[in-house]
């Protein structure tokens, strides 16, 4: 016996030599590890402590089981999958590539459950919220203009939550000349027995109320809800001109998501603009609480401090993302450390606030800089915008002549259109003259956000790419003329797709040519009806007016009479969201187009910043790698590794967190336009990203990959 103890010490000592020979690493057990949240946790810290995968084993990981979710639309690409599965007790659960929401077995993959729920509408899900009380589990789903309780064993609807299992989320956020669109598209924040939502809405002039609101997680009732845009008498209402706001405005609601101290029972929303965009005439002030971060009561809805980030938005300079709650280190004023609960927010515009989470107090200097420039006729700018003097900005800040990109092929013309467009600042206004936003619209960074770890550091995807735009009157009715198909199209759709119908250059708004033989007449008019995706619904036009634009999209000639004479508040449209692209498809500012940056948040310094992404025909004309448009977080675990999905070029990467540097890759079936999680099921940790594809005119997919290093 004792001769057979020797024998194994020493065939294990061996089989150990020869790993290390090999340069191989031998794998710890994980307990079986959750990933219970959106982004993780509460704090949206897109951080694990798994630490089984590492940067000595991460070369073997290999594909441990895919899913087909179902729904992709391979005709047209025109679907994506956003969606942070979460994982709780051995189950993922997630949302198809058709908006319906599944479980499967998470170490396995096979399917356990799967909805079909009728009136998803196209709408791009970012994933599902879990919660149990005793025996009873439930997810929670948003689809179309609903928010659904489904059992998480069966995912049969509970139809004692709600009405029939589903509350109608424009109910309590309807105004006058509102419109139908409202969807839950971000998983919603869990206090005890409360569920607090916020929506995505259209961004025109018919936009809803963005109010923030919480439900009973048992039977759907209404418990508290905070007015983002105020009524008379409270907080912020001052700040709105004319009176009476909710009458004739919406927006400024939460669609990015929030985070939560559950602890202190607060909870931090971040907040959108105001409608109509682009031009506030009709809202003048600083238009609170739009554009905010608001740190709310989790049980009340007690507005407990906020910050504001843009005054009077007029570009669409959102929070684009939840923030991410973490703990720093900083000296007091006693000249010792102490360590500081801290939330961080990210901007479109490529900064970073961080604040005390209990007294909102910034824990960087943050300055009131003025930006000059004259609007549009009506508005009324504010001539200050608070601008962290640190950290630094994570993205460049103006483009000019100087930052063209240096390998384009058509720089004369770049140079010309540059040279007659307002550019080289932030919070230059629109007007009839083109204006250059940069970063683009859509960040900076954006919806898929940032990772934290435990040491402060944060870690931020984002883009550089140009976008210009203007602002045009509007073609105003008079009463009983007439209104060409033509007209009305312009009116209400070139702004996304283009007075030529031909969408945008990255296929964010698809290309509308040729629609007629794709969808028939009674398709067409149930997308302007309902809505699809990012597009809001159209059921406040007249019956006849969506109908000749149904005409228009199929080439027929029609007119309808005007009946009201009536001007809108709003009298300008703008000209489209414009990525500027040179005529070879790579945006006309030097790269990098697509970045990873790490700052320390204890001191405000950057530790390192990385292209995120590459282009792989520069790559073999030995152009270093550029980065790419990317839409998607970070997932950071307790190993020191980081794992991004995110750009264009389809690869998932494993990044060593303290340099920046790649150390491992694979190709996905379709890009992954969203945020990996992880976790560990019979001592196995792995790590699974939705592969929806779609958006950057790539091709859309449905499926789940999930990796795992090889048994032992």
């Amino acid at each position: 016996m004792h001769n057979t103890h020797i024998l194994l010490r020493v065939l294990s000592i061996g089989a150990v030599a020869l790993v290390g020979l090999l340069g191989l690493e031998i794998s710890s057990p994980e307990p079986d590890t959750n990933w219970a949240e959106y982004n993780g946790d509460g704090q949206r810290s897109h951080y694990s402590v798994l630490k089984q995968i590492t940067p000595g084993n991460v070369q073997q990981l290999k594909v441990a089981w895919s899913y087909a979710s179902g729904g992709a639309d391979t005709v047209r690409n025109s679907t994506q999958m956003q969606c942070n599965p979460i994982v709780i007790g051995g189950v993922l659960y997630g949302v198809s590539a058709n908006t319906q929401a599944f479980a499967v077995n998470a170490a396995t993959g096979k399917e356990i459950w799967k909805t079909s729920l009728p009136d998803t509408d196209g709408t791009t899900s970012r994933g599902v919220t879990y919660w149990a009380e005793g025996n009873d589990e439930r997810i929670f789903f948003g689809a179309g203009g609903g928010l659904y309780a489904l059992d998480a064993k069966t995912g049969n609807v509970i139809n004692t939550f709600g009405k029939a299992g589903r509350i109608n989320l424009k109910d309590g956020i309807d105004r006058p000349g509102g419109d139908n669109y409202v969807r839950p598209n971000t998983p919603n924040t869990i206090y005890k027995n409360l569920l607090i939502v916020g929506t995505r809405l259209a961004e025109g002039e018919t936009a809803l109320l963005g109010d923030v609101r919480a439900f009973d997680t048992r039977t759907g009732q209404l418990v508290w809800t905070f007015h983002t845009i105020p009524e008379p008498g409270e907080y912020g209402y001052s700040t709105w001109a004319p009176a009476n706001p909710r009458q004739r405005l919406g927006g400024a609601n939460a669609w990015a998501g929030m985070a939560i101290d559950r602890a202190r029972g607060i909870v931090y929303v971040p907040t959108g603009s105001a409608a109509y965009d682009f031009y506030g005439g009709n809202r003048k002030g600083d238009n609170l609480f739009a554009n905010c971060l608001i740190a709310l009561d989790a049980a009340t809805g007690k507005r407990l401090w906020h910050f504001q980030f843009v005054h009077h938005d007029i570009w669409d300079r959102d929070p684009p993302s939840p923030p991410n709650l973490l703990t720093v280190v900083q000296g007091g004023p006693d000249g010792r450390t102490q360590r500081i609960d801290a939330v961080a927010q990210l901007t479109k515009q490529g900064h970073v606030f961080v604040f005390d989470r209990v007294t909102g107090k910034s824990l960087f200097p943050v300055v009131e800089k003025a930006f000059p420039g004259d609007g549009v006729a009506g508005e009324q700018t504010s001539k200050t915008q608070p601008i962290p003097l640190k950290p630094a900005p994570f993205t460049q800040q103006t483009f000019t002549e100087k930052d063209i990109n240096p390998w384009t092929s058509n720089r004369p013309a770049i140079v010309a259109m540059l040279r007659n467009a307002r550019t080289g600042s932030p919070y230059i206004p629109l007007t009839s003259e083109t204006t250059v936003f940069f970063p683009g619209t859509d960040g900076g960074a954006q919806w898929g956000g940032a990772a934290t770890d435990p040491e402060g550091t944060i870690y931020i995807p984002a883009k550089q790419n140009p976008c210009y735009s203007t602002l045009i009157l509007k073609e105003q009715p008079v009463a009983n003329a007439l209104v060409s198909n033509n007209q009305l199209y312009t009116a209400n759709c070139a702004a996304c797709h283009g007075a030529d119908r031909r969408g945008n250059h990255d296929g964010s708004y698809p290309s509308l040519l040729g629609i007629d033989k794709r969808l028939s007449t009674e398709a067409i008019n149930q997308v302007l009806l309902k809505g699809r995706g990012m597009m809001p619904s159209f059921s406040h036009l007249p019956d006849a007016d969506r109908k000749a634009i149904v005409d228009f999209l199929q080439n027929k000639s029609s007119a309808v009479q005007a009946v009201q004479a009536k001007k809108g508040d709003v009298p300008y449209q703008h000209t489209g969201y414009n990525r500027w692209y040179d005529s070879n498809g790579y945006p006309v500012s030097a790269p990098p187009w697509g970045t990873l940056t790490a700052i320390d948040l204890n001191t405000g310094e950057h530790r390192w910043q990385v292209p995120l992404g590459e282009y792989p025909e520069l790559s073999a004309k030995g152009i270093p790698a550029t980065g790419t448009d990317n839409y998607g977080g970070p997932l950071v675990t307790g190993s020191g590794l980081l794992f991004i999905a995110a750009s264009k070029d389809g690869q998932l990467r494993a990044i060593d967190k303290k340099t920046g540097k790649t150390i491992w890759q694979s190709a996905l079936p379709t890009a992954g336009y969203a945020t990996p999680a992880t976790y560990s099921v019979g001592e196995k940790q792995f790590i699974v990203i939705a592969c929806g594809g779609g958006k950057l005119k790539s091709k859309s997919g449905d499926r789940y990959v999930a990796y795992a290093l090889p048994d032992r």
